[in-house]
């Protein structure tokens, strides 16, 4: 048994071997090589595939990606560039194809209004509920001077035992004269002996 374990280890470890090799040998396949008639022409391809989104993967733009959509756009764009095609022209064609989506920054008019409006809507709604409740959970029921009044009355009528009223939005307990303030249900002032 102990030699059989000792053959599984080594086929194991030779797998293991093979997959990496045979894997690493792969990612370099992937590489695509383009020869441009002048440098011009490269900057421009690179800039281009730079400002081209990936539809496959959609967060990347065709130079990061490899797809096989991105690696046809990337030759579609390779072979306007060297048509003389301008980038109007390449944007355009890849627009018309795949729609304003395929641009990273898309133009802004009534169908992309949202993608450029969109995140600062959500901001302000974020902004506009953090507000809110920040004041609500700094807000405290005043008591008026009557309410005040009224709350040491109680407290006189009953030494040495406590008083809860309830006023508003919040409550008050009233114990051996001290009046302290907390939040409570709605309601007229109301005394309860505790």
């Amino acid at each position: 048994m102990h030699k059989l374990a000792k053959y599984f280890l080594q086929a194991l470890k030779t797998l293991l071997v093979v997959g990496v090799f045979a894997s690493s040998t792969m990612s370099f396949a992937a590489i695509e090589t383009y020869e441009f008639s002048n440098a011009e022409d490269e900057i421009r391809y690179q800039k281009m595939i730079a400002e081209l989104r990936c539809l496959v993967c959609q967060n990347q733009n065709l130079a990061d990606s490899n797809a096989e959509l991105a690696q046809d756009l990337r030759a579609k764009t390779f072979e306007m560039i060297n048509a003389g095609a301008s980038n109007n022209e390449i944007a355009e064609f890849m627009v018309a194809r795949y729609g304003d989506f395929v641009l990273y920054r898309p133009p802004l008019k009534g169908q992309t209004l949202l993608l450029w409006i969109g995140p600062f809507g959500i901001l302000l709604i974020a902004l506009v509920v953090f507000f809110i409740t920040i004041r609500r959970s700094q807000s405290k029921t005043k008591l008026s001077t009557a309410a005040r009044a009224k709350a040491a009355g109680a407290a006189r009528r009953a030494p040495g035992q406590g008083a809860h009223l309830r006023h508003g939005l919040g409550a008050v307990t009233v114990v051996q004269g001290e009046v302290s303030q907390g939040a409570g249900g709605e309601g007229d002032l109301l005394i309860e002996d505790v």
